[in-house]
């Protein structure tokens, strides 16, 4: 069984799914941390994120491992280094390359073979696993969501101002919602929650039990 959680920048979605994997006993895959690493992988050898010709060039030499909670580049993890304000810029550049898009689905995909799933991201429940049995379309206001994604920096020591954190959601939304490969847009049989008033724990409580009420009405679930 796959679910499926797409929403914009900082709505939660990663600290839901992984609450929702957790309580369900699913394993869980975090793609946006997928478009880090090519964004990362590309800064490291000091090219642009915006030469398409270039990233595309890098994918057939770039081994990306998911090992969860962990992403591995050839061999090495790098879960830590890809939550820099620079990473994520990055990502959102590659984000729009058709060629970067269809060389990760391919390994979303492959990944999900054989488990019970949730996966969070922009494209999961429209494009990835257009026919999961569960999809969420997880949503806030943008002010709520830049102050989250701004106290997430200073915790983990990278100061930043609120405006620049809100600005560069702001660009990130606009970049998202109109690339022409795979835009975030909401799936129209998603269940939509507005996570703007509510706590990740209140979040991740109405999600499990939407949850099991599908689980018990799927077959495969149903106690003998």
């Amino acid at each position: 069984m796959v679910i499926t959680i797409d929403g914009p920048a900082a709505s939660g979605k990663g600290t839901a799914a992984r609450g929702l994997a957790a309580r369900l006993g699913f394993d869980y895959l975090d793609t946006g941390a997928m478009y880090r690493a090519v964004a990362y992988a590309v800064q490291q050898r000091g090219l642009p994120c915006t030469d398409a010709a270039a990233v595309e060039a890098l994918l057939p030499q770039l081994h990306l491992e998911v090992v969860p909670p962990r992403l591995l580049i050839d061999g090495r993890d790098v879960t830590e280094q890809l939550r820099t304000p620079q990473v994520a810029q990055g990502s959102s550049q590659v984000a729009v390359l058709p060629a970067v898009r269809a060389f990760l689905v391919d390994l979303q995909r492959r990944f999900a073979q054989g488990r019970h799933l949730v996966t969070e991201g922009r494209d999961q429940g429209s494009v990835v696993f257009p026919h999961a049995e569960l999809k969420f379309f997880l949503t806030a206001d943008p002010r709520i969501r830049a102050r989250r994604r701004w106290l997430e920096l200073h915790q983990r020591g990278l100061p930043i101002d609120y405006d620049t954190v809100l600005a560069e959601l702001n660009e990130r939304d606009q970049r998202d919602c109109t690339r022409q490969d795979s835009p975030l847009r909401q799936p129209a049989d998603a269940i939509v929650i507005d996570s703007t008033d509510l706590t990740a724990e209140q979040v991740v409580d109405l999600m499990e039990t939407i949850a099991r009420q599908r689980l018990a009405l799927a077959p495969a679930f149903r106690s003998p």
